[in-house]
C-alpha cells in the first residue's frame, strides 16, 4: 500500500437499484414524488455491508425529466436528500440534462463517475458500477470500473456486455466478496 493509497468505490445508479423504478410498458421511469419512491430491498443493508468492506459509496443518476420541464429539480432533490439521510452514500452525481444537451454527464458517458474519481481520489479499476439499464453499463466500462447488471427484464437491449449480471440486489455483496453465487457471469 502506497503513501496515498487511492479509495475504491461503488457506484449504484439511482432508480432501479436505490429505488424502485416505476415500470410502465417494460421501460422504468423515475417516481415523480415521495409517494411513489421505495427502496429496491434489502438496499440498507446492502450499503452498509459494503461500506464495511472499505467501499466508499456513490449514487449516479440521469434525471433528464427535470431538463425536460417534466419534473421539478426540487422533488428531484428531495429524493437525494432522503438517500442521503438514510443510507451511507457519500455523495449523489445527478445529470439533468437530456440527450440533446451532448454533455459529459450523461450516462452512458463516464462524466459522473469520472466527477467522483477525481473529488474523491478513486481507483475505478477497483471499483464497481451496479445499474438495471444499458447506459448505466456502457459508463462504468468506458469508467473502467467492474460492471454488474441488475436484471429487470426491461424492454432494452444491453450494448455493452456486463461484467456479471445479478437479478436481486441481495446477490450484490458476495459478488463484491468474490463468493460464488450461482450464474453471474455476463449473458
Amino acid at each position: 500500500m502506497g503513501i496515498n493509497p487511492l479509495n475504491r468505490a461503488v457506484f449504484l445508479d439511482r432508480d432501479g437499484v436505490i429505488n424502485q423504478a416505476q415500470v410502465r410498458d417494460g421501460h422504468p421511469f423515475s417516481p415523480a414524488c415521495m409517494t411513489e419512491f421505495f427502496w429496491v430491498e434489502p438496499i440498507k443493508e446492502v450499503t452498509l455491508e459494503l461500506k464495511s468492506l472499505g467501499y466508499l459509496l456513490f449514487c449516479v443518476t440521469n434525471q433528464p425529466d427535470v431538463g425536460r420541464g417534466l419534473q421539478s429539480r426540487e422533488i428531484v432533490e428531495s429524493f437525494h436528500a432522503a438517500i442521503l439521510a438514510e443510507l451511507p452514500i457519500e455523495k449523489v452525481f445527478a445529470c439533468y440534462h437530456d440527450d440533446r444537451d451532448k454533455c459529459s454527464c450523461r450516462k452512458p458517458r463516464p462524466g459522473l463517475i469520472v466527477d467522483a474519481q477525481k473529488e474523491y481520489g478513486l481507483d475505478l479499476s477497483a471499483s464497481w458500477l451496479i445499474g438495471d439499464r444499458w447506459k448505466d453499463i456502457d459508463a462504468g466500462a468506458a469508467a473502467g470500473c467492474n460492471t454488474v447488471f441488475l436484471e429487470y427484464g426491461y424492454d432494452e437491449k444491453l450494448k455493452t456486455e456486463p461484467d456479471y449480471t445479478i437479478s436481486q440486489l441481495a446477490q450484490l455483496v458476495p459478488l463484491i466478496r468474490g463468493e460464488t453465487i450461482g450464474d453471474t457471469g455476463g449473458s
